[in-house]
C-alpha cells in the first residue's frame, strides 16, 4: 500500500533540511592572516582608546597613544583647551576605511561630536571627516592628523565667532524697522 503525505509535510521536511545544512556545513571560519587580524584588532583599540580618552578628558591616556613630535604638542594643547572649555564631550568615530603600508597606518574616519560647556547647556553639534596617521606593529602610535577632526574645538568655536558679524552691526539702522514700527 502506498501512502501519501500532505503537502505540508514536504514543506516542513524541507524547511527543515534547509536550517540545519548551513549548521552542518562550516562551524567556524579559520583566519587566514592572523597577524594582520590582530594588527587591526590592535588599530581598531588604539582609535576607540582616542575617542574614550578625549570623551573622558583623560590627558594622560592620550598622550600613551601620541608619539612625541612638535605637531602632536600642538594637538595635545588644543585638546586640553576642550578639555578646560567643555563639561560634556561625546564623539563618535566610523572607520572608512584604513590603509597599511608597512609599519605605517592611514585610517580614514568619518565623525560625530557634541560639546556642552554645562550641563544645562543645549551644545554645539559638529561632524567631519579626516585621516587619522598611526605607526607600529606592536604598538599603534598617533603620529599625525590631516582634515577636518574634532580635536581643538574650543579654537574652531573662537575662529566662528569672530568671523560672525555683531548682531548688533548687521541690522540697519533705520527708524522703520526699530521698536513700534514706522514713524510718521
Amino acid at each position: 500500500m502506498i501512502s501519501v503525505r500532505p503537502a505540508w509535510w514536504h514543506l516542513l521536511l524541507c524547511g527543515l533540511l534547509a536550517g540545519i545544512g548551513p549548521l552542518l556545513g562550516c562551524s567556524s571560519k579559520d583566519i587566514l592572516y592572523p597577524e594582520d587580524h590582530e594588527r587591526y584588532k590592535r588599530i581598531d583599540s588604539a582609535m576607540e582608546t582616542l575617542r574614550t580618552g578625549y570623551e573622558g578628558k583623560d590627558l594622560s591616556r592620550l598622550k600613551g597613544l601620541m608619539l612625541p613630535l612638535d605637531s602632536m604638542d600642538r594637538i595635545e594643547q588644543e585638546i586640553e583647551k576642550d578639555f578646560e572649555s567643555f563639561e560634556q564631550i561625546t564623539l563618535g568615530f566610523s572607520v572608512e576605511r584604513i590603509v597599511i603600508e608597512g609599519d605605517n597606518v592611514d585610517a580614514f574616519v568619518h565623525w560625530h561630536g557634541h560639546w556642552k560647556r554645562s550641563k544645562t547647556d543645549t551644545g554645539v553639534r559638529e561632524r567631519g571627516h579626516g585621516v587619522l596617521h598611526w605607526v607600529g606593529v606592536q604598538s599603534i602610535l598617533l603620529k599625525g592628523m590631516d582634515g577636518d577632526l574634532p580635536f581643538g574645538m574650543t579654537a574652531r568655536l573662537a575662529a566662528a565667532e569672530s568671523q560672525r558679524p555683531d548682531a548688533q552691526q548687521a541690522l540697519p539702522q533705520r527708524p522703520e524697522l526699530q521698536k513700534g514700527g514706522p514713524r510718521k
